[in-house]
């Protein structure tokens, strides 16, 4: 198999950067993977979508109070209590919309380790980055003709981007579509404006703006496309909903988007973005809502790959209890300091911050 020399990837990521001030680790092919892990991938695409079918439930039905499960009682408002934590009241109401109902994001990014024993998800991202990244080096392994990537379209990724987002506009002919990169989110601007430019070049109507280019008009958002405002089909938010306040015009996207006015995806919905909820799926009190409201295949194969979480609440609790965490010592604990006197073995453990929080994406605490 012919291999794309050092020079030639370093000139080709030099001729165009996709990240700010990032360096890397390349390759002469792309990192090999069999077609049982390509077939787990896409299993795995499946069960993550049936997964926030699922946490929307969840979450709405604690948050009205209403039972969980078809013929038993359950209630768990402590979960909707969990997830709106810290979040502003706008968000909380926008994302409880009925206008939002059955909202899901439309492009999702399972997080997978690769371990001795097969993947482990680490996370679901409904704003990850990598798509113009990933779509770049698939055209870069395939130039030339020289096909070092499979039996894979090398412009796949980005018309299958593409199709989700046009999939739902009004505007059927040539949706405007808005990719939108906060300054937050800035080191990702060059991917996404390399996706947006190769579009273009196929014909579509796709651009990449920052938020405070887009300007209101009516009951619409429009944005400038050679010298004349065309409304937005469909905003692809490239921001996190932490910096909601720092977004030009957010009271505006809010309010079009309940109005039925304004596509967004992902939805601005916190829920769906909380790394708690891999801990949900695995809490006790919640396995049969799981059970019955998972198909039996993505339930059993999350139970799999999702690995054992528990939410860190600060909590004083009475001398008899005990915490729904990591045992130490074989023994439970009634204090997550408790967790600082754990053997070597025992600390192989991350801890998460909530996703509302600029360091969301997490680091290695105990190791």
């Amino acid at each position: 198999m012919t291999k794309l020399s050092y020079s030639e990837i370093q000139a080709a990521l030099e001729r165009q950067p996709l990240f700010e001030d990032k360096t890397w680790r390349l390759s002469p092919e792309p990192f090999p993977i069999t077609l049982d892990e390509v077939n787990l991938m896409e299993e795995i695409g499946i069960a993550c979508l049936d997964f926030y079918r699922a946490l929307e439930i969840l979450y709405i039905r604690s948050a009205e109070n209403k039972n969980l499960l078809r013929n038993k009682s359950l209630k768990a408002p402590w979960v909707a209590g969990y997830f709106d934590r810290g979040k502003p009241k706008e968000l909380i109401n926008h994302a409880r919309s009925k206008q939002l109902r059955g909202e899901t994001p439309l492009i999702i990014r399972p997080d997978l380790l690769s371990t001795e024993n097969g993947f482990v998800l680490t996370e679901i991202d409904s704003v990850p980055g990598g798509i113009g990244l990933t779509a770049f080096l698939a055209k870069l392994y395939y130039q030339d003709g020289i096909n070092l990537v499979g039996d894979v379209d090398e412009d796949s990724m980005i018309i299958d981007f593409y199709d989700a987002l046009a999939s739902r506009a009004e505007n059927k002919n040539l949706p405007l579509i808005a990719i939108l990169v906060s300054d937050e989110a800035n080191t990702y601007r060059p991917e996404m404006q390399w996706l947006s430019e190769m579009l273009q070049q196929k014909g579509k109507h796709v651009y990449c703006f920052h938020p405070s280019e887009i300007i209101p008009l009516g009951n619409t958002l429009c944005a400038s496309i050679d010298g004349n405002p065309e409304k937005i089909d469909v905003i692809y938010r490239f921001w996190e909903l932490f910096d909601l306040a720092n977004i030009p015009l957010a009271q505006n996207i809010l309010e079009f988007c309940e109005d039925s006015q304004l596509v967004v995806t992902p939805p601005m919905r916190p829920f769906q973005e909380e790394k708690l909820s891999l801990a949900l799926f695995h809490h006790h009190l919640l396995e049969e809502f799981w059970r019955e409201s998972l198909p039996k295949e993505s339930f059993n194969l999350l139970r799999k790959i999702i690995p054992n979480s528990w939410i860190m609440d600060p909590v004083n609790l009475p001398p008899n209890a005990i915490l729904d965490a990591p045992y130490i010592g074989g023994k439970p604990i009634t204090h997550w300091n408790q967790l600082g006197g754990a053997s070597q073995k025992e600390r192989n453990l991350i801890i998460k911050m909530s996703g509302f929080h600029e360091e969301a994406w997490g680091l290695p605490v105990f190791s």
